[in-house]
């Protein structure tokens, strides 16, 4: 079974060498990812993302966010 988390992208590097765009994401627990953003380039700080291995898949709603962390929490997301 694969995972993908909810994170919020924090900070953008700045890497003109790099071969795709990276940033750093925060996780619910707060510990700080370095992720991919090739498939999500309209990212920005402050936006939240569905993460899997390392590579931003999908910018969702805060709420969605919210609302997934719930479901791994096994809390009630209202």
């Amino acid at each position: 079974m694969c995972v993908a988390l909810p994170m919020k992208l924090v900070s953008l590097m700045d890497d003109d060498s790099a071969l795709e765009r990276r940033g750093t994401a925060l996780d619910a627990e707060g510990v700080e990812r370095e992720v991919a953003l090739a498939m999500v380039p309209e990212a920005g700080i402050g936006d939240y993302l569905i993460v899997h291995s390392g590579y931003a898949i999908r910018r969702v709603s805060e709420s969605q966010a919210n609302e997934t962390r719930a479901l791994f929490e096994g809390s009630d997301p209202s």
